[in-house]
């Protein structure tokens, strides 16, 4: 049977991509316009002005909170009918802020819709779904491995009717942004029992007395405003006792509900960003000669262009897949495929880009092309959301447990 998307997801694709053509392309010089005037006046953590005239527009469409499946603040579309328009999304770097569709605000919303109190939803959920205000998720911690989320050393400490938070974070995205308002933070509230019970995850206001901002941690020299990825401080924060989210020792258990619609987003974004690349790295080839003919016609672009087009559809098909059984089946039996997807999709999408980059010669490592901040982008994500080294753990285990002997009844009867 030939593969092809469902009439329902042709149709919100078309609705999508309508709106990129129309509105959101057109607006790229614009938004790096207004944030070249930023950094010239120094303060690049500003609020962008044409995103928030396209997210008026989007909202108007219907165009809104696409992300957010199994609930009636959403579209109401499976991960599997969600994943190519979040492909769509990904040809831009602002677009999914656009539909409102953007980390880390999208996997906060997922948190404080499946785990949240009616409190916690009334206070921060609407007016992050209303677009309003922005979030940030602080897990990683500068002083530990965090690919280990057990060594996490921030605490959560109750004493009597609030909780005090002490540590520090960084990577802590969104940060940067004006209109942060909330954040989520994991750390240990005891350190008896079971590893993976003794952190909890809870919501610290970004503007509570103890929360420092120590620095934004640039990316291969960008700063990434004007969301950003600050270091942040937490010293003797006071937190109310109904800021825990779910109650103490949960913290594991919301992450994994987390993370797996998650690295959907964040892979089919990817291939998004790999078929951009590749746009730009045939439109080049085909405009310049060398040797007395088109570079693209020379074998060995031939033979680039040919394993980029082969390598962008099977991440795709692979994403797809993932999204597919985390549907039907959930987020543990799609393991496997979850962590394939984390580790292959980025590879992928480096391979593209570095070679759309040596396509365009110097220009490439310039920010003309567009290509050198592509690049630093699906770098970092090869450690986001957990490095490939723990995913491909997964990945190896699961397959060594399909090949160790299972007891017969009688061997496990004895």
């Amino acid at each position: 049977m030939d593969f092809d998307y469902s009439p329902r997801q042709k149709e919100w694709m078309a609705r999508v991509q309508a709106f990129m053509d129309a509105h959101v392309y057109a607006a790229e010089q614009t938004y790096h316009d207004q944030m070249n005037d930023a950094r010239a006046k120094g303060n690049p953590w500003i609020v962008v002005p044409v995103v928030e005239e396209l997210k008026a527009k989007a909202k108007k469409q219907g165009l809104w909170n696409l992300f957010l499946n199994e609930s009636e603040n959403g579209a109401g579309l499976t991960n599997l009918e969600y994943a190519p328009l979040a492909e769509i999304m990904g040809h831009v770097g602002f677009a999914s802020e656009v539909f409102n569709c953007s980390a880390p605000d999208t996997g906060n919303m997922e948190v404080l819709e499946r785990y949240g109190s009616p409190y916690q939803q009334d206070k921060w959920l609407k007016p992050l779904l209303a677009g309003e205000i922005r979030s940030a998720f602080l897990m990683t911690e500068p002083a530990v491995a965090s690919s280990d989320a057990t060594n996490i050393a921030t605490r959560i400490e109750r004493r009597g009717d609030h909780y005090v938070v002490n540590g520090t974070k960084w990577w802590s995205s969104g940060v940067g942004d004006p209109r942060c308002k909330i954040m989520i933070v994991m750390g240990k509230n005891t350190l008896d029992g079971d590893r993976h019970s003794q952190q909890s995850q809870i919501l610290v206001e970004r503007d509570m007395p103890g929360v420092h901002v120590k620095r934004m941690l640039p990316v291969f020299g960008y700063d990434d405003a004007p969301h950003g990825h600050a270091e942040v401080e937490l010293k003797d924060v006071k937190v109310p006792i109904e800021n825990i989210i779910l109650g103490e020792g949960r913290g594991f258990e919301i992450a994994q509900g987390r993370l797996g619609p998650g690295r959907i987003h964040h892979c089919m974004r990817t291939v998004g960003v790999a078929e951009r690349a590749l746009g730009i790295m045939v439109k080049r080839l085909l405009s310049r000669e060398a040797f007395g003919k088109k570079i693209a016609d020379h074998s060995v672009w031939e033979q680039r262009v040919a394993e980029a087009r082969t390598n962008i559809d099977m991440c795709r098909l692979l994403t797809l897949k993932a999204a597919d059984m985390m549907d039907k089946v959930g987020n543990k039996v799609a393991r496997t495929e979850i962590a394939m997807i984390k580790v292959a999709g980025p590879r992928m999408a480096l391979k593209v880009i570095d070679d759309a980059i040596q396509a365009w010669g110097g220009g490439g490592v310039t920010t003309d092309s567009g290509l050198a901040r592509m690049y630093a982008g699906q770098r970092t994500l090869r450690i986001a959301d957990g490095p490939d080294e723990v995913h491909n753990r997964t990945i190896a285990r699961l397959e060594y447990g399909k090949h160790v002997p299972r007891p017969t009844r009688a061997a496990a009867a004895e």
